[in-house]
């Protein structure tokens, strides 16, 4: 006796609609996760949906619309780096990974390990396996984010790219956080206020460095500047160069929190006390600055948010919206002990 299968009927857009008491363009935007949905529709739909178990034909969708709901995020710094002690890169994919999976959307991260990285990151981009690209710390006039902007891919980097590549980007003010840093030092009496500035092949080195000059023209004071490449090996280089400079170095704003604690090593190592003897301030408010000892004052940058907002940004440019071509965050002064 044969007997036949029956399959189960997969729930429809169109059932989701008749169950909501909606359009089926309406539960078409909320599947995609628009943000132009009356809260009390989406509610609505997402009610349909559970109770329905309606489940969207992925393969189907990626066949209409030419989309994959995947993006990559491309690390331009080295696995080494990535996996050190510095917290920056691991708290930017958390912040892409957290607001791309809010979305329905899948992560991808490819880092440039080797000479034939690029080439590997070009093809999948101009092969549309992604619906868009962000790329994390672009190094000055960065070829691989000029060429996915030739191949019309859409993108949005970290970071204030140099020169005259124009293409969407999400930083924090990173003049305006330096500017915060040396207002403070000057406001307790500091006066032989020295810098160690991040690289100058980046826009962030460069904006930070031109906030600590801007401060300490306006309070007179003469400047004194080392530069490193925010890790904390070029810190304890660059504070050994400094108090080689001028020994009588009180203050000390560095441009990033390791390249602070690089500093507070050498200090210790000179004798100098924290912040009796020189006051000291980082740019980044990682973890390692909250448990140093003694606790470092540092610029907080909302690097989670930054992550969050980079995935914003591509999703809706993906989707074909026009977005702002820059979005900068605040900073803030963390106070703490060692300034």
């Amino acid at each position: 006796m044969n007997q036949e299968f029956d399959r189960p009927v997969r729930p429809t857009l169109e059932a989701v609609a008749a169950r909501a008491g909606v359009s089926r363009a309406t539960v078409s935007r909320v599947v995609n996760n628009s943000p132009t949905v009356d809260a009390t529709l989406r509610d609505a739909v997402l009610q349909a949906v559970a109770e329905l178990g309606y489940v969207p034909n992925q393969a189907a969708r990626s066949l209409v619309t030419a989309r994959t709901d995947t993006y990559t995020l491309v690390l331009t710094e080295s696995a080494g780096r990535f996996f050190s002690d510095d917290s920056y890169f691991p708290a930017l994919v958390q912040g892409v990974s957290q607001q791309l999976e809010e979305s329905g959307k899948e992560l991808v991260l490819q880092m440039v390990t080797s000479e034939r990285s690029p080439g590997r990151i070009r093809e999948r981009a101009a092969g549309r396996r992604a619906d868009g690209v962000m790329v994390a710390s672009v190094l000055g006039a960065d070829p691989l984010t000029r060429t996915l902007a030739r191949l019309g891919v859409p993108i949005v980097v970290n970071g204030r790219p140099r020169g005259p590549l124009s293409v969407p980007y999400v930083d924090v003010a990173n003049t305006d956080g330096a500017r915060l840093a040396v207002r403070h030092l000057v406001r307790q009496g500091r006066r032989r206020i020295a810098t160690i500035a991040g690289s100058q092949s980046i826009a962030g080195g460069i904006d930070r460095l031109a906030g600590y000059g801007y401060e300490m023209k306006d309070a007179g004071l003469p400047p004194l500047a080392a530069i490193g490449d925010f890790t904390g090996e070029s810190g304890e280089s660059a504070m050994r160069h400094l108090l080689d400079a001028d020994p009588g170095v009180d203050a000390v704003f560095a441009a990033s929190d390791l390249m602070a604690l690089g500093a507070l090593r050498t200090l210790r190592r000179a004798g100098r006390r924290v912040p009796d003897d020189v006051a000291l301030i980082g740019f980044d408010d990682t973890a390692a600055a909250r448990h140093a000892q003694p606790p470092l004052t540092t610029v907080h940058q909302p690097i989670v948010d930054i992550g969050r907002t980079m995935a914003r940004q591509i999703i809706r440019q993906a989707a074909g919206e026009r977005i702002e071509p820059s979005v900068v965050l605040p900073a803030a002064l963390m106070i703490r002990e060692s300034a």
